[in-house]
């Protein structure tokens, strides 16, 4: 009898508790918590049609049935629909179209079969050819994107299931006879022409449900291989199509876990596991007919040796670690968490989460303080309010506050990997800013924000006035706002350190704690505007612009000048998120746009500009004008290329274009309404939304 040591037991149940926290961690989020179910409930929908795809040898059918969906899904991608019923319409007529070309006798069915499957192909890759803005939804159909299931979609494949049972029931009986011997079928009266349109609607039903997870070019992983595989096993049809559910499952749970630990894309390694299997039991299955049962099982078990040397090495005590990428009080995604939080400059504020056009009303603060006599109403419509955002949390200031929203999405970005969240929205609090110094009679006569910058540690709130408020990004987090650092000069954190310009125009990086350091060589006069690209961090200067960017270990400066003096130089700076190319107002007439990579200033002229702003290098540039018209104007050669009214009347206050990697949102002060505009499919209103209060102010959260 082996009898363990009380040191052997506690490393033995150790490496247990290692081995299980290993398999148990990547199912403690949320999204992959959905992907598991929605794996496992495709699986099932795929042993259902898949075993009779074997039986029957119709890869070749179910291959051009699953690439047919192509030009249903792209048009109801153009149209703002729903991808499953767009997929369900065009796998439908392909069906049919297939089934009415196969009754033809000059052909053969794989002829009609392989037109039909070119020509949807073709027809998908023409509609997605005209949208620029479809190429990134075509990588998620191609390849799936099993992490994006959604809650709703569950319920989708709960019903597939649900109808793929009740067909596989009813025709069980009509498949077999269609299987071996379809004139007997006849003869039976079990309707073998009927019996094909189902099985072949039992296919739709399962290459529909499958694309989401694994898409069209890897459906057969889940559709295939598990049925292949479990037809090793058994020969009776019902045990295959339950062997086949228990595979594809056992696919789904195995290619997540090794997807979240090895950093693999989820729906390929899914299929690929699946896939492996087959191989598996073909392996199996052969050495069983060769050297029977026990051959079968010490190969397996040979199999698992190098899983145990792979087992963690042994410890004396089992130690909790932090799964990667948690954040205490929030909930990681699969997608982006895009918000817009707009606000009417007196008091009212609204979040609306993009993905689900969920609005939360935070609550109203009040009218602002009183203003100086003779000072404007801080509405929103002149330089007496600001709205700023540092990718999380929104700042807001008027009236001698500044407001502090968390609007309960964000991005963590690794650099090769990145993590969303959710979180509750919230206000944590507020500051107060000072009166600008020596404007006691000015219209904008309190410190208004103008710019929000944020890395892990600190979060930095430019003014108007050239200060900078520095606050503890983790304290904010958690809903604790603290008495802020105050920096004389344009502070922007950037490579664990701030970099700093101040009133003499001396540019200074310096350690997150406001130590001194390192000053540069270029200097910036008259700072105002800044800007974080991949390239550095960006000062506007009344000569031009200065980069800051870190080479080697260290920071270097370089001055972009402007091609001649500027009188209309660029002092607010606006660009899509990470992008090095930088648009700005250039007076009443005219924009400019500051490539970093290039090291050029470009002015494109156009009459009456109020907001400006692109995608990046190569896409146009967008320029709303005074009228209330959207312009979309080639960087090239300065002449349009789009145009669409998104204000009923002249525009009032100041508009924003706020531009992420898919989409450009303008807020109509007038209408109440913000546009979410396709900048990619010549200027595409995708959605309006509508507030109950003038969405003077906005700004978008999550990236």
């Amino acid at each position: 009898m082996l009898h363990l040591t009380s040191i052997e037991t506690i490393i033995i149940f150790s490496i247990s508790f290692r081995a299980m926290d290993w398999l148990i961690a990547p199912f403690e989020v949320a999204f992959v918590q959905r992907a598991m179910w929605g794996g496992l409930l495709v699986s099932c929908v795929c042993a259902l049609a898949g075993t009779w795809v074997v039986v029957r040898g119709m890869a070749f059918l179910g291959d051009a049935m699953a690439h047919g969906m192509l030009p249903g899904v792209a048009v109801a991608a153009l149209l703002g629909g729903n991808l499953i019923v767009g997929a369900a319409v065009s796998c439908t007529a392909m069906a049919f179209g297939v089934s009415l070309l196969s009754r033809s006798k000059r052909f053969a069915a794989d002829t009609a079969i392989g037109l039909l499957f070119v020509g949807m192909l073709a027809a998908g890759v023409i509609i997605v050819s005209r949208s620029q803005s479809f190429a990134v939804d075509l990588t998620g159909f191609l390849f799936g994107d099993v992490l994006a299931v959604r809650t709703v979609d569950l319920w989708y494949l709960v019903a597939a299931l649900a109808v793929s049972l009740v067909i596989a029931v009813l025709g069980h009986r009509a498949f077999v006879a269609l299987t071996f011997d379809p004139r007997k079928a006849h003869t039976l009266g079990l309707h073998p022409k009927a019996a094909q349109v189902a099985l072949v609607g039992l296919l739709t039903v399962a290459i529909v449900a499958s694309f989401h997870v694994v898409g069209t070019l890897l459906v057969f992983g889940l559709l295939i291989a598990p049925p292949a595989a479990a037809v090793y096993w058994s020969d009776r049809i019902p045990v295959v199509m339950l062997i086949a559910a228990l595979i594809g499952g056992f696919s789904t749970v195995a290619g997540l876990v090794i997807s979240w630990h090895v950093g693999t894309a989820a729906g390929a390694t899914i299929a690929a596991v699946a896939v492996g299997t087959f191989f598996v039991s073909a392996i199996l299955s052969a050495v069983r007919e060769r050297f029977g049962r026990a051959g079968a099982a010490s190969l397996a078990a040979l199999a698992a040796l190098p899983l145990v040397g792979c087992a963690p090495a042994q410890e004396p005590a089992a130690v909790e670690e932090t799964p990667h990428g948690y954040v205490a009080g929030a909930e990681e995604a699969s997608e982006v968490q895009n918000r817009l939080v707009v606000a009417d400059g007196a008091g009212g504020v609204r979040v609306i989460d993009l993905l689900t056009e969920e609005v939360t009303e935070l609550p109203d603060s009040g009218s602002p303080q009183p203003v100086p006599s003779g000072a404007r109403s801080p509405l929103g419509t002149d330089g007496s309010t600001g709205l700023a955002g540092d990718g999380r949390f929104a700042y807001l200031s008027s009236g001698g506050q500044m407001k502090i929203v968390d609007s309960g999405g964000w991005t963590v970005d690794h650099g090769d990997h990145r993590h969303y969240y959710r979180a509750p929205i919230r206000e944590p609090g507020s500051v107060a800013t000072a009166p600008v110094p020596g404007d006691a009679g000015s219209d904008v006569p309190y410190e208004t924000v103008a710019g929000a910058y944020r890395d892990v540690a600190l979060s930095a709130v430019v003014l108007n006035s050239g200060t900078t408020f520095v606050f503890d990004a983790t304290a904010l987090g958690d809903g604790v706002v603290g008495e802020p650092r105050r920096i004389d000069g344009i502070a922007v954190p950037y490579a664990e350190h701030l970099v700093v310009t101040d009133r003499a125009g001396r540019v200074e990086v310096r350690g997150r704690d406001g130590s001194a350091g390192q000053v540069q060589a270029q200097t910036c006069p008259q700072a105002r505007g800044q800007a974080v690209t991949r390239r550095g961090v960006v000062f506007g200067c009344a000569d031009g612009a200065v980069v800051v960017a870190q080479r080697d270990g260290g920071f270097v400066t370089e001055k972009i000048a402007y091609p001649a003096p500027a009188a209309d130089r660029a002092t607010e700076f606006t660009h899509r998120p990470g992008s090095t190319t930088l648009t700005a107002l250039a007076g009443r007439d005219g924009v400019w746009t500051l490539d970093i990579r290039k090291k050029t200033w470009t002015r494109t002229a156009i009459a009456d500009p109020v907001a400006v702003n692109t995608a990046g290098e190569g896409s146009s540039l967008l320029v709303l004008t005074r009228d209330g018209v959207l312009h979309g104007i080639d960087p090239v050669s300065g002449t349009e290329t789009a145009h669409v009214a998104v204000s009923s009347g002249p525009v009032e206050g100041r508009p924003v274009i706020s531009v992420d990697p898919d989409r450009a949102y303008v807020n109509d002060i007038r209408g109440r309404k913000v546009h979410e505009v396709a900048y990619n499919d010549n200027l595409r209103v995708a959605r309006t939304f509508e507030f109950d209060i003038a969405p003077a102010l906005m700004v978008e959260t999550g990236l």
